[in-house]
């Protein structure tokens, strides 16, 4: 899991950035433009369609800086922006994309995983190596939009609970649910996989 963005990076002043600061613009745009990058890349899965949403989540930050009220993160509004930014451009190419705003209990359908294999005696090194990184890749993939995101936030980006629900719009236990059902699910992607590991490695 990567460290939070204000664990990484100090919170930018606000009012620096409302008064029209473009040092502290710059410092805004220097510090998270990583971060805001990689979680586009995650939910598009193309470089290009990440760079148009990196530079239309500033380009909308700036904009809209002096309506922000500051009730979350600044790092939390921009991960908003950038989700929102992201999704709206999955929709339009794929409009059967289930919508995150909407109620988790009647947008999720996915199937509760029925297959959940433990590698719990996996050694380490195996789950760190590229393959098995490039594997979780695709299951990350795999997800639906409105998994995918949560998930990202949550395990890969590092927001608390609170952080991701404000980020999406969505309830803390909708974030909790969809979170649940996205890691069940991916054990079940990787669950053939790792037992695969599991009895090369137990063969040597």
């Amino acid at each position: 899991m990567n460290e939070t963005m204000e664990q990484t990076h100090p919170e930018p002043s606000l009012q620096a950035l409302q008064s029209g600061d473009r040092l502290e613009f710059s410092r805004l745009v220097e510090a998270y433009s990583a971060p805001i990058y990689r979680l586009a890349l995650k939910i598009l899965g193309n470089q290009q369609d990440a760079e148009d949403v990196l530079q239309e989540t500033f380009i909308k930050a700036y904009r809209h800086l002096g309506e922000f009220e500051g009730r979350s993160k600044i790092s939390t509004w921009l991960y908003r922006i950038a989700s929102n930014e992201a999704l709206m451009l999955l929709r339009r190419r794929h409009p059967e994309a289930i919508s995150v705003d909407e109620d988790v209990q009647t947008t999720d359908g996915e199937q509760e995983p029925v297959e959940i294999a433990d590698w719990c005696c996996l050694p380490e090194e195996e789950l760190l190596t590229t393959e098995s990184r490039d594997y979780l890749d695709h299951a990350i993939d795999t997800l639906s939009p409105n998994l995918k995101v949560v998930f990202l936030l949550r395990d890969i980006e590092g927001l608390s609970v609170r952080e991701a629900a404000e980020a999406l719009h969505i309830s803390e236990a909708a974030v909790k649910t969809r979170l649940l059902r996205a890691r069940l699910q991916l054990r079940e992607e990787l669950s053939h996989y790792y037992a695969e590991r599991l009895g090369e490695v137990r063969r040597i």
